[in-house]
């Protein structure tokens, strides 16, 4: 008979690491809106934190970033995600002036389309994701600064996603805000995958989820992470020679296995001692340590605090 506790020990079809490690966070998507747009308007965004979007269905237009000397064209059909940290600007034309984006933009509800110019030349969707959380830096700093996807460097998933966000601005129905929302978080990640397709990620753990081989390593990481894996057996996963993949893996990640592996559950760890009533012994038995004090260790070693002072000291005040 086959113990039924170990059903769902090992699937790899039932795992996702970005899944994973986007759940680690709090991804929320914020002021949405349409625009629609004339000729010759320019918009000036401050600096902010988290990534802005940008989704352009018809006409032209271009970002430039602060300091940066070349311009990007963005074509219908392309997409784009900016790292918020720098002011930039998005801009058709020669404009006469230029307006601040925030002012502009606040005057229109999140879920509706701002008119510019009179409209009828450019028009697209832009909004902003904003990452929190204890593990929020990690993830953006895996994102690179730009992200353009150009419309034929990318399939029908994304141009849906897009379409489908379109239509719930310009038409919005009850529900809308709620679906907007959703909508948008779904866009982020058929982007990711799709600048993923392209092979332009250079290095990185979500470079290595572009890389089947190394994805398929990640995720029998992800899907058993309290097996006590070795490199040999990884290696496997990923179907490559244990010095190959060990070689492989370095490069394109920048860390070893045993590194990528000892972050994730420290990650893991540290999310479940904040989100969670399990005792510290059983969330270091949940994330590959045979004991509490091995996982205390190790703990430690990364966070300069045991688990019990970890907890004590993020836990949210009491009212």
């Amino acid at each position: 008979m086959f113990d039924r506790r170990n059903i769902y020990r090992y699937r790899p079809d039932m795992t996702d690491p970005l899944s994973d490690i986007l759940t680690l966070v709090q991804l929320d998507s914020y002021g949405f809106r349409g625009l629609d747009a004339g000729s010759d308007w320019g918009l000036r965004f401050p600096p902010a934190d988290g990534i802005r979007c940008f989704a352009i269905d018809s006409g032209e237009c271009r970002i430039v970033l602060q300091d940066a000397r070349s311009h990007i064209a963005l074509e219908p059909g392309d997409v784009i995600l900016v790292q918020g940290g720098a002011a930039m600007q998005l801009y058709a034309g020669a404009p006469v002036t230029w307006q601040d984006a925030i002012s502009f933009l606040t005057q229109v509800p999140p879920g509706h389309v701002a008119e510019l110019n009179g409209g009828g030349v450019c028009r697209g969707i832009g909004g902003f994701f904003s990452l929190r959380g204890q593990h929020a830096a990690a993830i953006l700093s895996a994102v690179p600064p730009v992200v353009h996807i150009r419309s034929q460097d990318h399939k029908a998933a994304l141009q849906a996603s897009v379409r489908r966000l379109i239509v719930e601005l310009r038409e919005p129905r009850p529900g809308s805000d709620l679906l907007a929302g959703h909508l948008a978080q779904a866009l982020l990640i058929e982007a990711l995958r799709a600048h993923l397709e392209t092979g332009q990620q250079q290095m990185g753990w979500l470079a290595a989820l572009g890389v089947p081989a190394l994805h398929r390593a990640l995720t029998a990481m992800h899907a058993n992470v309290s097996h006590r894996w070795t490199v040999a057996e990884l290696a496997a996963a990923a179907r490559m020679s244990r010095s190959s993949f060990a070689a492989h893996f370095e490069r394109v990640t920048g860390e070893t296995p045993m590194d990528y592996l000892t972050r994730w559950r420290m990650a893991l760890a540290s999310h479940r001692l904040l989100t969670s009533t399990l005792s510290v012994g059983a969330i270091g038995i949940s994330v590959g340590y045979s004991s509490e004090s091995a996982f205390t260790v190790a703990f430690k070693r990364n966070f300069d605090a045991s688990p019990r002072q970890y907890r004590a000291q993020s836990a949210p005040a009491k009212p």
